[in-house]
């Protein structure tokens, strides 16, 4: 399980760059339609989302380089909770009382990471592979 692939380029672009280079060549067909968006109401900054589980999508983002920890330009891909996986996840970290409500919480964090290192994952790695190719072809691959 990577859970974040990182694509290193030859050049800083801004994410609304990297948005209309996907609207260009993007297949919406095989990978779904993707928007700019926050992908909870409590996430500091905003990504492009793309589609991966019920409870799970994929965000894009990029970072120039710069800094003691970037030491290149990148496009990130990882996987994040959607709005209603996210409400599940805190829920799940409420106390409860009686072990059958324990017991319950545990199958469904256990359900949710599952989902995350399989699905999701799998989504993950295919959405970066197409990445990559629309990097390549627009000169941006490092």
């Amino acid at each position: 399980m990577i859970g974040s692939q990182v694509i290193p380029i030859n050049k800083s672009i801004t994410l609304q760059e990297l948005e209309q280079i996907m609207q260009e060549h993007w297949d919406k067909e095989q990978y779904g339609n993707f928007k700019i968006g926050k992908p909870t109401p409590a996430s500091m900054e905003e990504y492009i989302l793309l589609p991966a589980t019920p409870r799970f999508l994929i965000i894009v983002y990029t970072r120039k380089a710069g800094g003691l920890f970037n030491k290149e330009n990148k496009v990130v891909l990882s996987t994040a909770d959607t709005p209603q996986g996210a409400g599940i996840a805190i829920a799940e970290f409420f106390p409860t009382k009686g072990p059958l409500i324990s017991v319950l919480q545990t199958a469904s964090v256990l359900n949710a990471e599952k989902e995350r290192k399989g699905p999701a994952e799998e989504v993950l790695q295919a959405c970066t592979a197409h990445m990559k190719e629309i990097l390549k072809t627009s000169g941006l691959l490092k």
